[in-house]
């Protein structure tokens, strides 16, 4: 038995989310059908929203309204520091912590030859250029994840950035190997803020 097009569009949607196969498309379709008329508008208008109204900042990479972002005009922060993060999503996990108060700069993923991703498709080229005319900046620090592309990605910049006098470090270990910034906890990002080694 097929089921009637509406619901058969809304689980094909769903399945478009990372992570979200056939069975948990259907759970969410049904349960959607089954929401408040209300909740399903301003979920669909929160959708609508979140694609119209957020852009990419123009400096650091950082999902935003504004641009440039919050954080690039927020002059009160250290203008030394730049931690190069993969993903927007990996600055908010940084700011939980309260103890980074530098810049940020977003890559956009990690050097991965299986997936055909080189240097030309990251956000790398931004941030070389951001340290030619920021002469305010003396430290960029490394926070790709720390899975063999993240490493092999931290490398990458080291050798690019090294050659300016910039010093280039990399968050220390507290992060286990493996694992993503997204779901580390506050103590051991800041764990791994503070003990952070040059490259």
């Amino acid at each position: 038995m097929q089921y009637p097009e509406p619901i058969a569009q809304l689980i094909d949607s769903y399945m478009k989310l990372p992570g979200i196969g056939q069975k948990t498309a259907t759970r969410l379709a049904f349960y959607t059908i089954d929401m408040d008329s209300d909740d399903v508008t301003r979920f669909a208008k929160s959708l609508i929203s979140a694609k119209r109204d957020l852009h990419f900042c123009s400096i650091c990479g950082n999902i935003t309204e504004n641009d440039p972002c919050d954080i690039c005009r927020d002059k009160t922060r250290d203008q030394s520091q730049i931690l190069v993060v993969e993903q927007a999503k990996d600055i908010m996990t940084m700011e939980k912590m309260k103890e980074y108060h530098g810049l940020y700069h977003v890559l956009n993923g990690v050097l991965s030859p299986i997936e055909g991703k080189g240097p030309e498709d990251l956000n790398i080229s931004s941030l070389l250029k951001r340290l030619q005319t920021n002469k305010d900046v003396k430290e960029v620090i490394v926070a790709t994840n720390a899975t063999p592309e993240g490493e092999a990605t931290a490398m990458y910049l080291s050798r690019l950035i090294k050659p300016a006098g910039i010093k280039v470090t990399r968050l220390a270990h507290g992060l286990s190997v493996g694992s993503d910034i997204e779901y580390a906890d506050e103590m051991t990002l800041y764990k791994a803020v503070e003990g952070r080694t040059e490259m």
